[in-house]
């Protein structure tokens, strides 16, 4: 499957009709401008950003350019799907664990998040694990349950780089096919593996939002977990349910493409669509001025006293 590629990626341009020629022009200009508008936020984010939420914030903004550039380079070189496709989900891995710290950067840092919190507890029947079991116990919010949250993504990041360079190399060696899904094939141990560790990684984030979504409203923290969400689907899901498509036959083929081949040219095309898009509404959602956010129990003691001088009067 890849050898064909190796043809394909170096003359398939060269019989590109008018539409195909516009198509790659216009893709790729969107590729390149999302890298641009992204280049553009990370010198606002450096300049304008308290330091503790400078890299998250520039790691979860990236997310959307870094998975439409990769696209790019899959969609003008065939050979390199099987690395940039990689990359990507390994770039975005990192991006669910700084999605976490964000989120608690937002609300002040560790310390502060802690201290709002102190009463309060987590509500862990939540996707994407535990949506289902509402019966599950609400959890104390303490220092060990944060630690615990942010081991959940932090696991992810970590893995999915050791199982992504473990893939690389069986495939360097023949040993490494997606379309493989024999109990011999390495794709079959490895794939549903990572699947597990997704899931795993997603439920904390998923938690956390669930108890800071009112607190962060004014952030506009709903949007921008949207946005981290889409990118999800469409770099994950999406992609995953057209691969299936095109192993399966249901894609059709198009000389000189095979099934398989036009599928993953079908996702890359999309995929540098959807993340233009998102990049264009990110950089909206993330482009402020990032001041604290008002204390909860601050508010309260200004409202009683305010009160009592209404009472008094």
């Amino acid at each position: 499957m890849w050898g064909h590629e190796v043809k394909i990626g170096y003359f398939f341009y060269l019989e590109l009709d008018v539409f195909g020629i516009i198509l790659y022009t216009a893709l790729t200009f969107m590729a390149v401008v999302s890298m641009l508008v992204y280049i553009e936020e990370c010198i606002y984010i450096y300049w304008k950003v308290p330091s503790s939420k400078k890299s998250a914030i520039i790691w979860v903004n990236g997310a959307a350019p870094v998975i439409g550039t990769m696209s790019c380079l899959g969609m003008w070189i065939p050979k390199a799907t099987m690395c940039t496709d990689m990359t990507s989900a390994t770039y975005f891995a990192i991006v669910v664990f700084k999605f976490l710290i964000l989120m608690i950067e937002e609300c002040g840092g560790d310390e502060a998040f802690l201290r709002r919190s102190a009463k309060k507890t987590f509500k862990i029947s939540t996707g994407p694990c535990c949506c289902c079991c509402p019966c599950l116990p609400m959890v104390p919010i303490t220092r060990r349950s944060l630690f615990m949250l942010k081991l959940g993504a932090f696991q992810f990041a970590i893995l999915k780089i050791v199982f992504t360079i473990l893939s690389i190399i069986l495939w360097t060696n023949g040993n490494f096919d997606v379309a493989d899904m024999q109990i011999t094939g390495a794709s079959i141990w490895i794939n549903p593996f990572v699947g597990v560790l997704t899931i795993i990684a997603l439920w904390p984030v998923s938690i956390m939002f669930m108890h800071v979504r009112n607190t962060l409203r004014s952030l506009k923290i709903i949007p921008k977990y949207a946005m981290y969400q889409l990118v999800l689907i469409f770099s994950q899901l999406q992609s995953a349910i057209i691969n299936i498509l095109a192993m399966n036959g249901t894609i059709a083929c198009a000389p000189p493409y095979s099934s398989q081949a036009r599928g993953y040219l079908m996702s890359q095309q999309l995929l540098i669509l959807e993340m233009f898009i998102i990049t264009l509404v990110t950089r909206l959602l993330y482009r402020r001025q990032y001041e604290p956010i008002p204390d909860d129990d601050v508010n309260k003691e200004q409202k009683m006293v305010i009160s009592s001088d209404v009472s008094d009067i």
